[in-house]
């Protein structure tokens, strides 16, 4: 009897000691999105606290950790907005760690220790296929390895021809060593649309009419813009059609209809962005009135290109006229596409809902691209990212106008909401806000570029700690209701 007892009491301190495990497993159990967000913070962070150091700064003082921790964040989110010079107030060292933080905040962390673990031959465990999955919005996780070396591949080749090209024009007037960083500097900032530069207290307006620099910066924008997939289904199909012409026998290569529709999207907003600031930066002696004919077409396209997810600053943000900024609210609010550098919206969930429009004029009951069907999900995911940024912006746009409001410096209602949308398109272009911004106001800002770099499902599902979702086993009767 004695010995049963026993072996029932070791028994019950058994099955105890593992129902804590499970529960402590489970208490400390993330998802990627947990951990995405967690490693983008860490990054941030540490960012800040390099830039905190007096190192970091010419004058051999601490600029005060909120200041080092917005243009960290600024840096990792690939955002651009700055509450200092980047020029004049960094040291080499400084400059050098906002570099870095651009380009891990453009390739993304999980990735960049995904492939230091490749390089080391370690295996890459399910979960971490399943990290970078998320990480780049992919369908699957299948080939994720070959998938990031592709990415890495392209990048540096890209960074590496707008670096050589950039040296080139900046070394007759900056020295070598003085030209080359400065190539380098601005070829990552411009691929990882972050608009950091290091050219002065104007950005980029005293070469507003160099066309080597502008057609350079704008093709490496728009490729970093495009995102990784698209860039990576352009390589195949460039390669398919050289091959095709050789008149090789090669397998049959198409475009996936998220290509397609990206680039799609990419041009149209692109010439209309250029179109409509052409027409309306005329005649502004504050912008384009002294460009020459052909001057005013390439600052239009750099600003239309630069608009929507880089940052760079070609013409003067505050001297627009008020048509121009709300187009430009609206342009960055709509940033670039998935799976790349930019923020925003993204121009694919744009085009799903303008075809999703479009299949409603003409009375279709389903929705096509490109003679594909596009899914119920893909539209409820498109509608849920616009309802949420667009409450982001309501949200914090309000905010700002309370935090600023009496601080000494009078702000119209148009410039706080064209910082916000700045920010969480992840733009970094500026009206001349951002320095002047409040302790409160930086704190909106730099969680508006947080969430932007992040994307708002993402920050949403990482808050959540919900249980994954179970098939529905209810189906209640449909009823139609009135709308519009």
């Amino acid at each position: 009897m004695a010995l049963y007892f026993k072996y029932v009491i070791i028994k019950l301190l058994k099955k105890g000691r593992d129902r804590v495990k499970t529960k402590e497993k489970s208490l400390f159990h993330f998802k990627p999105p947990h951990i995405i967000a967690f490693s983008f913070f860490i990054v941030v962070i540490i960012g800040a606290f390099l830039l905190n150091l007096p190192i970091a700064s010419q004058n051999g003082k601490s600029i005060g950790f909120i200041d080092a921790l917005f243009t960290s964040t600024s840096a990792v989110c690939v955002t651009g907005l700055v509450v200092v010079n980047t020029l004049y107030h960094w040291s080499l060292f400084g400059k050098i760690v906002i570099l870095l933080l651009i380009q891990i905040g453009g390739l993304g962390f999980m990735s960049l220790f995904t492939i230091v673990l490749v390089f080391l031959g370690k295996k890459i465990t399910l979960k971490e296929r399943i990290l970078i999955q998320e990480s780049f919005n992919l369908s699957t996780f299948k080939g994720m390895v070959m998938f990031l070396k592709k990415i890495i591949k392209v990048t540096f080749i890209i960074e590496g021809i707008g670096a050589i090209i950039l040296s080139l024009r900046f070394i007759p007037e900056y020295g070598f060593f003085g030209g080359v960083f400065r190539g380098i500097f601005h070829s990552v900032s411009a691929f990882c649309n972050a608009g950091f530069d290091i050219l002065g207290e104007n950005s980029l307006v005293p070469y507003a009419r160099d066309y080597t620099i502008n057609i350079t910066i704008m093709l490496l924008i728009i490729l970093g813009g495009l995102g990784f997939t698209v860039l990576i289904d352009i390589s195949k199909y460039t390669k398919y059609k050289i091959a095709k012409f050789r008149k090789k026998k090669v397998e049959l290569f198409t475009m996936t209809v998220h290509s397609k529709l990206a680039l799609t999207m990419t041009c149209i907003l692109i010439l209309l962005g250029a179109i409509l600031t052409f027409v309306i930066e005329y005649n502004n002696p504050k912008t384009l009135s002294n460009f020459r004919f052909d001057e005013k077409i390439l600052a239009s396209l750099f600003q239309s290109v630069t608009l929507r997810t880089a940052g760079f600053d070609a013409i003067g943000q505050a001297d627009l006229s008020y048509g121009s900024k709300f187009l430009v609210i609206i342009l960055m609010s709509i940033g670039g596409s998935p799976g790349g550098t930019a923020g925003g919206i993204k121009t694919v969930t744009i085009g799903v809902l303008a075809l999703a429009v479009i299949s409603v004029i003409k009375g279709k009951d389903c929705i096509i691209a490109f003679k594909r069907k596009i899914s119920v999900s893909t539209i409820q995911k498109a509608l849920s990212i616009i309802m949420m940024m667009m409450t982001l912006i309501f949200i914090a746009t309000i905010i700002l106008t309370m935090t600023e409001d009496g601080i000494g410096v009078k702000y119209e209602f148009i410039d706080l909401l064209y910082e916000v949308c700045s920010a969480l398109g992840t733009v970094g272009l500026s009206t001349g806000v951002t320095p002047t911004l409040s302790f409160a106001g930086k704190i909106v800002i730099i969680l508006c570029m947080f969430i932007g770099r992040l994307g708002p499902i993402t920050i949403v599902l990482a808050l959540s700690f919900r249980k994954p979702n179970k098939k529905n086993v209810i189906h209640y009767p449909e009823e139609k209701i009135i709308v519009g």
